[in-house]
């Protein structure tokens, strides 16, 4: 973290298919090693998967999974004379969409049963959407770990 200034949050552009933010942000954590193009086919791909099998709008059903997935409150450590407490704290928004995001494609990547990446990213997608899948677990036991730590809330500055 610096010293003198804040770092300056960068603009995304919104994705040229559905002129979303939040879709670009998906494609930007699916990319490996610089591959835009692979990772949109990948998105646009799983978003293909969910039309088909949900007959439902993608962007909607994605939205939805990803307020589902989106934890209110994670637990920080702090340091108090000599002893290191899990103080539970509120997230902000843009954290708390950054942290569904990272949680989701890290579960797509870890699921296995599909063969290909698209599929298991659409799997965990309608998986979050039906509120079950490992990103709604992780969510859950961040929730619990700080509901287990809020006699702590107090160290909260």
């Amino acid at each position: 973290m610096p010293r003198r200034n804040s770092a300056e949050k960068r603009q995304v552009l919104p994705d040229p298919i559905y002129k979303s933010k939040v879709v670009a942000k998906l494609v930007n954590q699916v990319m490996e090693s610089g591959k835009k193009g692979l990772a949109q086919r990948i998105v646009y791909g799983a978003f293909e998967i969910i039309k088909e099998k949900m007959d439902q709008e993608p962007i909607e059903v994605f939205n939805t999974a990803l307020e589902n997935i989106k934890p209110v409150l994670e637990t920080k450590s702090r340091r108090v004379g000599g002893a290191t407490y899990q103080v539970p704290m509120e997230i902000r928004p843009e954290r708390r969409q950054t942290l569904a995001i990272r949680w989701l494609v890290s579960f797509a990547r870890k699921r296995s049963g599909e063969r290909s990446i698209a599929g298991k990213l659409a799997g965990e997608i309608m998986d979050a959407y039906n509120n079950t899948g490992a990103s709604i677990k992780r969510r859950d036991e961040m929730h619990r770990m700080a509901e287990a730590n809020k006699a702590f809330a107090h160290f909260k500055w």
